[in-house]
């Protein structure tokens, strides 16, 4: 058996599909599901076996650095420790397509952290379902690229094809607007550094220029 396909509108996503995942992710789903930077594998920030599931279907190790997005700059700082000049910048930047690897909290499971450095990838996206999604789970939620090896799948049809029995829901949409790959910056000293450029390079390199002449 395959997984439970929900179409949801990507501007007004109807509420009673949103319910319809969140109750699947508090029972342990693994979801398939569209964010602003592309679609991703998905699970509650506190299931372990979830993690350990979308680990493997990616064949991904555990030392592999995992993101999550949270709803706000308020519910990172729930999530991570974060430092004046970081606070600054990350609120000139979210929501959007920034990947901030912060040293995590207590709140953060530690099956969810980086094993050696205590860090962990947030993310706020700038996408209304994923936003919904959240607000409503009221907890951070995985959020791991889906693709194959290196390489993104060309179209939905063939994504469903290659996870649909590999994931428990797999959500779709009216319409995608996918910036590409988040762009990562490790603010884990206040001497921030790109560790990938992705979308929206330009715009992250102007703001920590800002924050370094601020600090």
């Amino acid at each position: 058996m395959g997984a439970l396909v929900l179409s949801i509108h990507s501007e007004t996503p109807e509420l009673r599909k949103i319910a319809k995942v969140v109750e699947a992710l508090n029972e342990g789903a693994v979801i398939l599901y569209p964010t602003d930077t592309g679609f991703s594998l998905g699970c509650s920030l506190s299931n372990k076996e979830g993690i350990q599931r979308i680990q493997a279907i990616r064949n991904i190790p555990e030392t592999h650095e995992l993101t999550f997005l949270c709803e706000s700059l308020s519910n990172i700082s729930e999530f991570a420790k974060v430092s004046n000049a970081a606070y600054r910048t990350i609120k000139r930047l979210i929501p959007g397509p920034y990947t901030f690897i912060l040293p995590a909290s207590k709140l953060v499971p530690v099956f969810a952290q980086n094993p050696k450095k205590k860090t962990s990838g947030i993310r706020v996206p700038d996408n209304v379902l994923s936003q919904l999604l959240l607000i409503d789970l009221g907890a951070p939620m995985i959020s791991i690229s889906a693709k194959r090896d290196d390489e993104y799948f060309e179209n939905y049809d063939e994504l469903i094809k290659a996870y649909m029995h590999l994931v428990d829901v797999a959500v779709e949409s009216d319409e995608y607007n996918f910036s590409g790959q988040s762009t990562i910056i490790d603010m884990t000293t206040d001497s921030f550094q790109i560790i990938r450029e992705g979308a929206s390079i330009d715009k992250a390199l102007q703001y920590i220029g800002l924050s370094e002449e601020a600090a």
